[in-house]
C-alpha cells in the first residue's frame, strides 16, 4: 500500500509504501501498477501507539461487565438498582468491575444478598486483587461456607472455574479505533500468550515469567534479590509492580544488587519519593507508569494521601527531569483503556473536580503522545518512520502543527498493522 499526502511528527512531507515493514519514505513516491493507496491529506502519520501495560482477558471481560466504581455509584441503593439493571451473562452471572469502598462502603457475601439479585453476582474490587461474590455465587464454585465472600484474584482454586472465552476481537477492533498498533500485557504466569496473539490484531508483548507484584505486608529484600538474579542469569529482564513508596524502596536495593538488565522495569511507580528519583535514574531502570490515575482517582488521592505527599503521586515529569527512562500505559481495565485519556491527564494532571494534582508533573501533549511510541522491548525509546521498521502506523486527521492541546482519540482517522488498514474512521 502507499500512503500518501503523509506529514510526519517533525513536519516532513511524505509518502510511505508499506509491506508488512516500511519499504520506502519519500516525498512524490508514485503508485505502482494495482498498488492500493490511502490518501492521508496532509494529516499526521505517526508509528502506532503501543500500550505498555494492561491486562487483555480481564480488559476484554471488562467490556461486558457493569461498571460500579465510585464515579458510577455513590450510595448503596444505587449500587442495588446499578445491580438489579444489569444482564447476567451467558453463564448466567452478573460480572462488575471497578469497586471502591468509596461507592458505598465495605462490601461481603451478607451485603451483597441484601442488594443484588438472587443470582450468582461478583464484584472486583478495582485494584484488581479481589473479587466479592454473593452466597448465589459462592454456592456455585462450592464454597458456600465461605464467612466473608472475598475471595484473591490470584487463587486458581475458584477463579480458575470461572474463566470464560473473553471477547479479544471486540477489544482489538476497539483499540484499532484508538490508533493502538501494540500492547504489553502484564498479567503475572500470563497462561497461552500465544491465543492473545492469535485472536489479536495489535503485536503482543507479555511481562511473564519476569513479572513480580509486591505487598507491603510480604516485603523481602533478600527473596526479591533472589529473584532478580534468577532472571537475571537467564537474560530474562524483570518487572516490578510498585505501588507503594516502599515497594519501589525495596525494589531499587534488590535491583543495585544485582545490577540493571537493559530491559528491566518498574511499573506504575504510583509513589516516588523525592530521593527515589537520583536511584531511578542511577540505576538506569525504565518507569511504565499511568498518570491516568489522577483523573479516574484523583478525588480519592486528594480525601486518603497527606497532602505534603501529593506530589509524589503518578509523576512523570519530575522523573524525565531526573533522567529516568519514561513510557505511558493504561493499565486497562484498571484504568481506562483510552491512551488518549492517559495523555491529557499527563497534561492535565486534573481530577474528576477539576482539582489539579501535582502540577510541576505536568508535560505537554507532544511530549505525552511520544511516550506511547516507545519500541514494544524499550518503551522509553520512542519509534520512527523509517525503512524497514514494522508497518504499525496511526493516520491522525490533523497535520502536526493543527494537533490540539488536549489530546482526543477524535483525531485517529486510521489504523494500519503490518502494512494492512484495520481501521478507518467514516
Amino acid at each position: 500500500m502507499l500512503i500518501r499526502r503523509a506529514t510526519l511528527l517533525d513536519g516532513t512531507a511524505a509518502d510511505i509504501r508499506v509491506g508488512e515493514r516500511i519499504l520506502e519514505v519519500a516525498d512524490g513516491l508514485t503508485a505502482r501498477p494495482g498498488e492500493p493507496e490511502y490518501d492521508a491529506a496532509g494529516g499526521t502519520v505517526l508509528p502506532g501507539l503501543h500500550d505498555h501495560h494492561l491486562h487483555l482477558r480481564a480488559a476484554a471481560a471488562a467490556l461486558h461487565s457493569v461498571r460500579v466504581g465510585p464515579d458510577e455509584v455513590r450510595s448503596r441503593a444505587e449500587l442495588a438498582r446499578v445491580l438489579a439493571g444489569a444482564a447476567a451473562g451467558p453463564d448466567g452471572w452478573i460480572r462488575a468491575v471497578g469497586y471502591h469502598d468509596a461507592a458505598a462502603g465495605p462490601l461481603d457475601r451478607h451485603v451483597l444478598d441484601e442488594l443484588a439479585p438472587p443470582v450468582p453476582v461478583r464484584i472486583q474490587h478495582r485494584s484488581g486483587v479481589q473479587w466479592i461474590l454473593n452466597t448465589a455465587a459462592l454456592q456455585r464454585i462450592g464454597r458456600a461456607d465461605h464467612p466473608d465472600g472475598r475471595l484473591p484474584s490470584a487463587d486458581p482454586g475458584w477463579a480458575a472455574s470461572l474463566r470464560s472465552t473473553p471477547d479479544l476481537a471486540g477489544l482489538s477492533a476497539r483499540l484499532c479505533a484508538l490508533g493502538v498498533t501494540g500492547v504489553t500485557d502484564a498479567t503475572p504466569d500470563l497462561e497461552d500468550p500465544g491465543e492473545l496473539r492469535r485472536r489479536m490484531r495489535q503485536q503482543v508483548r507479555w511481562l511473564a515469567p519476569g513479572k513480580r507484584i509486591l505487598h507491603d505486608d510480604a516485603l523481602d529484600l533478600d527473596a526479591l534479590s533472589g529473584w532478580i538474579a534468577e532472571q537475571h542469569a537467564r537474560d530474562i529482564p524483570v518487572a516490578v509492580h510498585c505501588v507503594t513508596a516502599a515497594q519501589l524502596v525495596v525494589t531499587l536495593a534488590a535491583l543495585r544488587a544485582n545490577g540493571n538488565h537493559r530491559r528491566d522495569r518498574i511499573e506504575h511507580a504510583a509513589v516516588v519519593p523525592e530521593a527515589s528519583l537520583a536511584d531511578l535514574a542511577d540505576i538506569g531502570v525504565t518507569v511504565v507508569t499511568q498518570p491516568n490515575f489522577v483523573a479516574e482517582r484523583g478525588e480519592q488521592y486528594l480525601a486518603d494521601v497527606d497532602p505534603a505527599e501529593h506530589h509524589e503521586l503518578w509523576r512523570v515529569a519530575s522523573l524525565s527531569r531526573a533522567g529516568v527512562p519514561v513510557a505511558l500505559s493504561t493499565d486497562a481495565p484498571f484504568g481506562d483503556l483510552d491512551p488518549w485519556a492517559a495523555m491529557r491527564a499527563a497534561v492535565h494532571r486534573a481530577t474528576p473536580s477539576g482539582r489539579v494534582l501535582g502540577e510541576r508533573e505536568r508535560i505537554s501533549a507532544t511530549t505525552a503522545l511520544t511516550m506511547f511510541l516507545g519500541e514494544p522491548d524499550r518503551p522509553a525509546v520512542p519509534r520512527r518512520i523509517a525503512p524497514g521498521a514494522p508497518a504499525d502506523l496511526c493516520v491522525l486527521a490533523v497535520a502536526p502543527r493543527d494537533l490540539p492541546a488536549e489530546p482526543d482519540a477524535g483525531v485517529v482517522a486510521a489504523t494500519v498493522i503490518g502494512g494492512e488498514l484495520v481501521y478507518e474512521r467514516r
